[in-house]
């Protein structure tokens, strides 16, 4: 087995929301372990085979609509799947499993969570979104609005989202490689920035798509090998995993009452609602929405997307006390210095990681740790291609060139994008190594749920909502999103380095707040809006309505 080494990984960082572990998730300070060739083999396996994708991509990658939206060629369950490989990121497999590591039932918060956010998106937007637009989700706020400031907002939402985001996978990414591949951490981020770079630059949606699906089904494929290998140990009684983990954890039967994550309720609610509305407001999440043909299809992807994250996120709870069981019980191997009070090897996020190790040996845990990284350039290729499209399509297309750009001027645009937003990539991962970044992933979602997902939802449903109260509820929802994380003890005192219970805003998630106060905002000002303009807003909503609806003259598979 690869020797881990005594420092804590936080991968929590990645966690899609970050929210619970932003306060004490430090990712500067893991180490450089032993190559472990067997996992290097398989990631390399994986990379040309990609590679190989994005070269059949390059030949059918000729329009803009091929970059963007792979032709809105995609079919509903290829979509779901590829929503799926976008959505299970590297730490909601390490992070999930590593929560109920070691809290138990508690860690189920961020499964449900995010689970119950699909739901929202099938009812409320997947079928309009891809009636309403074309490319990005600017596409669908903007429909009836005016174009500049709607768009500029949206851009301006997206990059920083993306930016956020991003940080927080490259650094994870250089961390993670540094503990199972035994690479630098300099060229790990490197390598990331540049395969990421060539699946988007000349693949485009279709090698992006396919890189999404390629590792939803490694990662699904490892994640059922781990959860039946712990179940036949036990005659796959759940309870019988269940009691042994009670037995051995040093907690008890507290492991399986919530409670101990989470304490205060009001935390609970804005992270649960970061959670919920958050993913509604990812832009490389809504993005996918429009590779597909029609509006049955958009629905279809997210039955899929529900069904595949629902099952992958039972999975990481099984993965979880299996972990319990089998780590806790032979401290020699697993342990720093055989301590069971020293921790994980790795840290508490490398449960998932040692737990493959036990049941599948050096070859499994090798695929396992390729796995992980793999997810983490799928993930990086879809936040590449939202914050593309942004600059060209949202900025250079439409606000600079009014509509006017010719497609192989906004393809041109879009390219240098990707480029600039690879190298900004590796420099930012480079320069944040030894930072505390759990507070940017949860700043991306608290701005998804407090500025994209209030501006889409009442631009789409609300008929007296107006280019005003879009722009000026979107950006107060940005901005308290924004101070209030950083008032708050993930970063005024874990980042800032002030004593501990000083931080003015003293709760996990600022969703609960900024997002009624973006909601709120939007309803004064588009209520007390008098202007030409929003009479012109308001008379727009019947024709957006019929074609949010009904999809009449929506844009087809062919030109799309």
């Amino acid at each position: 087995m690869t020797k881990m080494n005594k420092t804590l990984i936080a991968l929590g960082a990645l966690l899609a929301s970050g929210a619970a572990l932003a306060a004490g998730a430090d990712l500067g300070n893991t180490a450089k372990q032993a190559t472990n060739w067997t996992a290097i083999a398989m990631f390399g396996i994986f990379v040309a085979f990609t590679l190989w994708i994005t070269k059949w991509a390059a030949g059918k990658t000729k329009t803009a609509a091929d970059f963007y939206t792979a032709g809105g060629g995609i079919t509903g369950f290829q979509n779901g799947l590829a929503i799926a490989g976008d959505y299970m990121s590297a730490a909601s497999f390490l992070g999930i499993s590593g929560l109920v590591f070691a809290n138990g039932f508690d860690g189920l918060i961020f499964s449900i969570g995010w689970l119950v956010g699909w739901p929202i998106i099938t009812f409320l937007l997947a079928e309009r979104l891809r009636n309403l637009g074309k490319f990005t989700f600017a596409d669908v706020v903007a429909f009836r609005f005016s174009q500049t400031p709607v768009r500029v907002f949206a851009a301006t939402g997206t990059l920083v989202v993306v930016a956020f985001y991003m940080i927080a996978q490259m650094v994870g990414a250089g961390q993670l490689i540094k503990v199972l591949f035994g690479l630098e951490y300099t060229y790990a981020v490197i390598m990331v920035g540049i395969i990421m770079c060539l699946y988007v630059l000349f693949g485009g949606m279709t090698a992006t798509t396919w890189v999404q699906v390629i590792k939803a089904v490694m990662l699904l494929s490892g994640a059922s090998f781990m959860a039946l290998a712990v179940l036949f140990s036990f005659g796959f009684s759940p309870e019988a995993l269940f009691a042994k983990a009670v037995e051995v954890h040093a907690k008890h039967d507290a492991i399986m009452s919530p409670g101990a994550l989470i304490k205060d309720p009001i935390s609970a609610i804005s992270i649960g609602m970061a959670l919920m509305f958050g993913t509604a407001g990812l832009p490389h999440i809504l993005m996918r929405f429009f590779t597909v043909p029609n509006a049955k299809e958009a629905r279809k992807s997210v039955a899929w997307a529900t069904t595949w994250i629902g099952y992958f996120y039972i999975l990481t709870f099984i993965i979880g006390f299996g972990a319990i069981v089998y780590l806790i019980q032979d401290p020699a191997a697993y342990y720093v210095d055989g301590d069971l009070a020293k921790g994980l090897k790795g840290g508490g996020n490398m449960a998932a990681i040692h737990l493959s190790n036990a049941v599948g040996g050096d070859l499994f845990l090798g695929f396992i740790s390729a796995v992980a990284f793999a997810t983490i350039l799928a993930v990086v290729a879809g936040l590449t291609l939202a914050g593309a499209s942004a600059v060209s399509h949202d900025l250079y297309a439409t606000v600079i060139k009014k509509g006017n750009a010719d497609q192989a001027a906004e393809m041109r645009v879009s390219k240098i994008t990707v480029m600039c937003l690879a190298v900004l990539a590796i420099f930012l991962g480079i320069a944040f190594e030894k930072q505390n970044v759990a507070y940017m992933v949860m700043l991306a979602f608290a701005i998804a749920c407090s500025a994209n997902f209030p501006v889409l939802l009442m631009s789409v449903m609300w008929k007296d909502c107006t280019t005003k109260g879009a722009v000026v509820g979107g950006f107060v929802g940005l901005l308290a999103s924004a101070g209030l994380t950083i008032l708050s003890p993930a970063v005024y005192e874990a980042v800032m380095g002030n004593p501990k219970g000083s931080a003015p805003f003293p709760y996990g998630s600022p969703a609960l707040f900024s997002m009624t106060a973006a909601f709120a905002t939007i309803w004064i000002v588009s209520k007390l809006d008098g202007s030409a303009r929003a009479k012109i807003d308001r008379e727009g909503y019947p024709a957006q309505f019929v074609r949010s609806e009904t999809g009449v003259g929506a844009a087809g598979a062919s030109g799309h």
